[in-house]
């Protein structure tokens, strides 16, 4: 028998909801894990500002005492007021390869959700879209990134078993970073620059750029993404939430900022050196040694760059204005014999996002879906 075991939202409980993900991929050399400790900070309702809009239970299901799967509910009120759908959200969803266990655990997310009115399921998806979301469809034999979703091969076939039809697709790309900046794309630049009088922003202090443009960032990511799938606007709260977990983190030289003549921020690009195989060594935690990994991951040689996250004010995207920032990131992935670059996922049927790779050799290497069903 399968016993389904609602998780209370405190550390122990959602400790081991979040391990039970890493136990499950023991062994998995494609398999990222993430931080432990960020996992249940962001299913702890007193930490993450998303409840301020969302509600969300966690279950987890055992097979004589033995875990065997886990779930998480989520019902973003914002998202759905948006969109006029009744959706209910599945996110932090792992299980052993049986139909047993995935019936029993996307049913238990099913009847929450009627019973606070909604009527479809949909996922797997986040509190927001700086969570990860999208249930990988191909590339299983793929190294993974900090900011994506690992999953075994079984797991979308049991959703499509289960009657779930793709929502939505994700794609990514492996770039080969070139040995210099391609002429045309530097050409593209040097247009947009001239003609819409912007320019690239470079810093050395996380204070210096958290205090200039650490808000306007989120809201430019507000603007950029609003019209994207699924997308959950950040709140004061959230902004101010992220700023102070991620600017701390950043490798300034690998951001690039883009302001206009008035110096309002109109472009972002935030890379990061892969941190897939030092959270791999950790294998979910920063002590004893994970910590060290993760350091040495980020100031030692590393051949791989992940791009995090793009985003340019509506009012200059399709204007070639994503040339600045790749024409001034690429010399320092250069200089620092980066080989690689890492899309993360972006909506395939995105044309303008699909575009700006044109200038590079790339391989399509991952696709991801989003799944949905009445309920």
């Amino acid at each position: 028998m399968i016993e389904i075991r609602e998780i209370k939202p405190v550390k122990a409980e959602l400790t081991r909801y979040t391990q039970f993900q890493i136990d499950l991929y023991e062994g998995n050399s494609y398999f990222v894990p993430p931080l432990i400790g960020d996992d249940v900070d962001t299913l702890t309702p007193s930490k993450n500002p998303a409840f301020d809009f969302c509600k969300a239970k966690s279950w987890m299901a055992y097979r004589d005492g033995k875990p065997v799967g886990r779930i998480t509910g989520i019902i973003n009120n914002q998202v759905n007021e948006r969109s006029g759908k009744r959706d209910v959200r599945f996110g932090f969803t792992d299980f052993i390869d049986d139909d047993e266990v995935a019936d029993r655990l996307f049913d238990t997310v099913a009847e929450w959700g009627r019973s606070h009115g909604m009527d479809s399921m949909v996922g797997p998806l986040g509190f927001t879209d700086l969570d990860h979301e999208g249930m990988l469809t191909y590339g299983f034999d793929e190294m993974g990134t900090m900011a994506t979703i690992y999953n075994y091969p079984y797991y979308p076939r049991h959703m499509r078993r289960m009657g779930f039809t793709e929502d939505v697709e994700w794609v990514e790309y492996r770039i080969s970073v070139p040995d210099k900046v391609p002429d045309q794309l530097q050409r593209v630049a040097d247009i947009v620059r001239r003609k819409y009088g912007l320019r690239t922003l470079k810093y050395t202090s996380g204070k210096k750029i958290k205090a200039d443009y650490g808000q306007a960032l989120f809201e430019l990511i507000n603007e950029a993404y609003d019209k994207l799938y699924g997308y959950s606007p950040l709140t004061r709260r959230q902004i101010e939430y992220y700023i102070d977990i991620y600017l701390p983190i950043l490798k300034l030289e690998y951001v690039s900022l883009i302001i206009d003549k008035d110096d309002k921020l109109v472009g972002v690009g935030i890379s990061l050196p892969s941190m897939s195989r030092a959270l791999q060594k950790g294998r979910g935690r920063l002590f004893p040694t994970g910590w060290y990994h993760l350091l040495k991951a980020m100031y030692r040689y590393n051949d791989t760059v992940d791009l995090l996250l793009v985003g340019v004010s509506p009012e200059y995207q399709s204007r070639g204005v994503n040339s600045l920032l790749f024409t001034d990131l690429l010399p320092t992935y250069i200089k620092n014999r980066v080989r690689w670059a890492e899309t993360n996922p972006e909506l395939a049927e995105n044309e303008n996002v699909q575009q700006q790779w044109k200038f590079f050799d790339k391989r399509l290497h991952r696709r991801r879906a989003a799944f949905r069903k009445p309920i």
